[in-house]
């Protein structure tokens, strides 16, 4: 009922879209864009397209223009997603399922920071061989697959001192029964739990990734690739416990509000938005943190990998304010796995 509801209400927009002028000095524009991202349309969709990405465009010089007058600590541009509409962006991407707090169970355990704890003033995970190239969940809800991969790519290199790519595929056909549904979304806790049941997963290599769900679960034992026995949950909303784990324990997984326009076209600088909210709905991966100053100001904030490839942000990953009230819920659903 769903997405039939939803295919009524893309097709009344389409229709009030496709009798809207496009904007002829951008043709050149739009051509070079779909040639770059190598995009092709039918003939009835791509004036819908065109004015989705005119909108969007449009929108990201605004905020640019805003940008250049001090008004924001971070720039947009467009990139491979910009022919679609922020309700189509948010539904096929963004699929990370939050923990409840009544869904903890009993015996989680949680992460013991302390008060008095000196942390370094910045970490890089990347410099350390810990985290693998930045990936590409294309259009799939699979974010929750590949926040669990590089968290668990992170303890492996700790253990073994070995970086290998785990396979998201895995997760998203094999841990079904735990309540993840592949590319509608699921949950990383849980992504974890499949494995350590499971007593592995395999790696990319042996069990590539396909930008779908549907498939039976093709996990061989034989070729494990990596395992963990546990997981362990940051307190809620202590930006001091998140900074003192990834500080010591490597990438951590976590959750972020990824469903405002500025966070789905952010290029560069510090991601400090007003409507970013404390409601997770994308999954990412913290592998570090740090600091700028300029003018005499010094800015903290959280260096975070995503999986909507390198084109997005700077080369794939996204610095977030920190220590500014848990800003787009950073700290609010912050998990890893060990071993």
């Amino acid at each position: 009922m769903l997405s039939f509801c939803w295919l009524i209400m893309t097709t009344l927009v389409f229709l009030k879209v496709s009798c809207s002028p496009v904007n002829l000095a951008l043709e050149g524009a739009w051509k070079g864009w779909k040639e770059t991202h190598t995009k092709d349309y039918l003939e009835e969709e791509e004036a819908f397209r065109r004015m989705v990405w005119e909108k969007n465009l449009w929108r990201i010089e605004q905020h640019n223009l805003e940008a250049a007058r001090g008004k924001h600590s971070f720039q947009l541009a467009m990139n491979h997603l910009g022919d679609l509409t922020d309700e189509e962006f948010n539904q096929m991407l963004n699929g990370f399922q939050p923990n409840l707090a009544e869904e903890y169970e009993e015996g989680d355990t949680y992460f013991q920071g302390s008060a008095t704890e000196e942390t370094p003033k910045q970490v890089d995970w990347r410099t350390k061989g810990y985290v693998t190239p930045v990936k590409n969940q294309g259009r799939c809800g699979s974010c929750w697959a590949f926040s669990a991969t590089g968290a668990l790519e992170g303890l492996l290199f700790k253990k073994t001192g070995k970086l290998v790519s785990l396979s998201e595929q895995n997760l998203m056909d094999c841990s079904w029964k735990l309540g993840n549904k592949g590319c509608h979304g699921g949950y990383v806790s849980h992504a974890f739990e499949y494995v350590w049941q499971n007593g592995g997963i395999d790696s990319e290599q042996d069990y590539p990734y396909q930008e779908k769900d549907g498939f039976n679960c093709q996990y061989k034992p034989e070729t494990r690739a990596g395992n963990c026995t546990s997981l362990v949950r940051i307190p809620p909303e202590n930006e001091t416990a998140l900074e003192q784990a990834v500080a010591t324990m490597g990438p951590i997984s976590l959750g972020v509000d990824a469903r405002s326009f500025q966070f789905h076209f952010y290029k560069s600088g510090i991601f400090a938005s007003r409507w970013c909210t404390h409601h997770v709905n994308h999954a990412m991966l913290a592998v570090g943190y740090g600091a700028e100053q300029e003018d005499n100001k010094t800015t903290n904030y959280w260096i975070l990998k995503n999986s909507w490839t390198e084109k997005w942000g700077e080369q794939g990953y996204m610095r977030l304010v920190k220590g500014d009230d848990n800003h787009c819920g950073v700290a609010n659903q912050a998990c890893y796995p060990i071993m």
